[in-house]
């Protein structure tokens, strides 16, 4: 059973602009598959419908065509049963603000079935892991910067030991050493609890280090999707973001936040 099989998955959104409303597609049939335990990375600028994509398969969003299947379950009619099977971390995490980022996590654990005697340990550990500061676990969310917010966001997801792992730009924010800190983190995931792992990211680097393929999403069509050796390969390039010019036929634009809609 594939992990995730994605199929002419399309969604579209109304705009406002000086001519008046209009629709405009973010993704425009989509289709590609995961095997359980792979890590599949999907680059993309900004508006290159990442974020969408993400909330599709977190069952956040309806799509207006295709289908999805997590694990075998449809993910638009088993929304239950798909969102025991999945976690989210995305840039645009929330949280309650006044509450510290132990008791998000106690939230979030008891939300999800988990005894207090379950996570009594497993809060702090999972905390230092994603490189928290232990003398800040206290304070309330709205304190702390936004890479320190990030932090808990994975610490949030990965408390429940998801089998499949959404991740969209998970080390935003974050300094060179915390980002580094969740990215091997991502990887001890994935061999100690044969996590699935979708990384959508504008990070090249992140990308060609964590996934076992790469794939170009711009302007919501998925241009290719292989490993990031054959990728360059195929396109005479040295680097991903040459790669990119040449399956796209423009530069890759780095950036920060979560799709334009």
């Amino acid at each position: 059973m594939k992990a995730l099989e994605v199929h002419n998955l399309r969604k579209e959104f109304t705009r406002r602009d000086g001519r008046g409303k209009r629709r405009v597609a973010a993704l425009k049939g989509v289709d590609f598959e995961i095997e359980r335990g792979e890590c599949v990375a999907i680059l993309g600028p900004n508006g290159s419908g990442k974020s969408t994509l993400v909330r599709l398969l977190s069952t956040l969003l309806l799509p207006d065509g295709g289908d999805a299947r997590v694990f075998g379950h449809d993910a638009f009619r088993e929304t239950r049963v798909v969102r025991r099977l999945v976690n989210r971390v995305s840039v645009e995490a929330s949280f309650f603000k006044k509450m510290s980022a132990v008791e998000n996590l106690s939230y979030a654990a008891r939300f999800y079935g988990l005894r207090p005697s379950e996570t009594r340990d497993a809060i702090p550990e999972i905390l230092r892991r994603v490189g928290f500061p232990a003398d800040r676990r206290d304070e309330p969310m709205e304190n702390l910067s936004r890479g320190m917010q990030q932090k808990v966001a994975l610490a949030r997801a990965l408390l429940t030991s998801p089998i499949l792992l959404l991740l969209d730009e998970p080390t935003t924010g974050l300094d060179p050493r915390s980002k580094q800190e969740v990215q091997q983190f991502i990887r001890e995931v994935r061999a100690e609890h044969d996590a699935t792992v979708l990384l959508c990211t504008h990070d090249l680097a992140e990308a060609e280090s964590l996934a076992d393929r790469v794939g170009i999403l711009d302007g919501g069509a998925l241009l290719c999707l292989e490993p990031a050796d054959e990728l360059k390969a195929r396109y005479n390039a040295e680097t991903l973001e040459e790669a990119f010019f040449a399956a796209s036929g423009h530069a890759f634009e780095n950036g920060e936040g979560g799709d334009h809609k």
